[in-house]
């Protein structure tokens, strides 16, 4: 999983609502279900794709399904978001040191007048 997959499933409210409840603990389908106005099959099929984007895990216990988070899943966004983080880290420490590098006033700018660089008060 690369990440898109676990954003778009929540991108949903109700699924972000049932990852936020399961945030707390373990808990039944059935207790998942009746905390939402939608219907129970409706809260299965959130579910299903919250698994398929592995945010959450199912295990049975006798006749019941008891959901969770799945911190697998949550560990490969956490990589994908770092993987991120660090893409535009270095674009924006590029973009500072080219900033920091430009002359203190750029006479083209504004068809020619004087504009002071960033960061300075005009007086």
């Amino acid at each position: 999983m690369g990440g898109m997959e676990a954003f778009a499933a929540l991108a949903d409210p109700t699924r972000r609502r049932i990852v936020e409840l399961l945030g707390s603990g373990e808990r039944a389908a059935g207790d998942i279900s009746a905390r939402f106005a939608a219907t129970a099959p409706a809260i299965s099929q959130h579910l299903k794709a919250l698994r398929e984007a592995r945010l959450v895990r199912v295990r049975a216990e006798g006749q019941r399904r008891m959901y969770s988070l799945d911190p697998e899943g949550f560990a490969e966004l956490e990589n994908w978001l770092g993987r991120m983080r660090q893409f535009w880290t270095a674009r924006l420490d590029a973009l500072e040191r080219e900033l920091g590098a430009a002359p203190a006033t750029r006479s083209r700018a504004r068809g020619g007048r004087s504009v002071p660089a960033r960061g300075r008060k005009k007086r």
